[in-house]
């Protein structure tokens, strides 16, 4: 493995800014807690998507992260990179690390949004912060791919990021 004997640095936390309200407080991972069905009869298909989209637009990581992987297999629908993109964004804000992984990944690959490595690289350190293990050897992977100016700028980011996160957790602290 490429993280083999490798400390996941302090410039993975600055990803969690974002989840920051989302999470409460200061705890850093974020659990998804309800699920929808989309593995149903074909019969049941449209009601089961229905409930899903509904879940998802209140907020339900999982049923978001379950329409994203719905629409971007194109299994039992015809495959929707864009629409699929959405919903992982949509499961990524809440902290999903597998959607957060899966969208790196699209964003690496260009797949249903333009490529961009830098995106792709900070929402893989995500993942990998929210628990997705195999998140850093992507984000590895992607690295390696990356020019100097890219590379770079996505330190630059991550850092950023860091530090408002630093900064709202200290004015958390004094508020209480």
């Amino acid at each position: 493995m490429i993280r083999a004997g490798r400390k996941l640095s302090l410039g993975c936390l600055l990803l969690l800014l974002p989840l920051l309200v989302l999470a409460g407080g200061n705890s850093l991972l974020i659990p998804a807690t309800a699920r929808c069905t989309l593995n149903t009869a074909p019969d049941q298909l449209q009601e089961a998507l229905r409930l899903c989209r509904q879940a998802a637009g209140k907020g339900d990581a999982q049923a978001a992260y379950e329409l994203g992987e719905f629409l971007y297999d194109g299994q039992r629908t015809p495959r929707d990179l864009v629409k699929a993109v959405h919903w992982f964004e949509q499961a990524s804000l809440h902290g999903h690390a597998q959607a957060q992984h899966r969208l790196g990944v699209m964003y690496f690959r260009g797949e249903g949004v333009r490529a961009n490595n830098v995106q792709a690289y900070v929402v893989l350190k995500m993942a990998a912060v929210n628990g997705d293990e195999e998140a850093l050897d992507t984000a590895d992977r992607v690295s390696a791919q990356m020019r100097g100016d890219e590379l770079e700028i996505a330190t630059q980011v991550l850092g950023q990021i860091f530090r408002d996160y630093l900064t709202d957790l200290q004015a958390a602290d004094l508020m209480r």
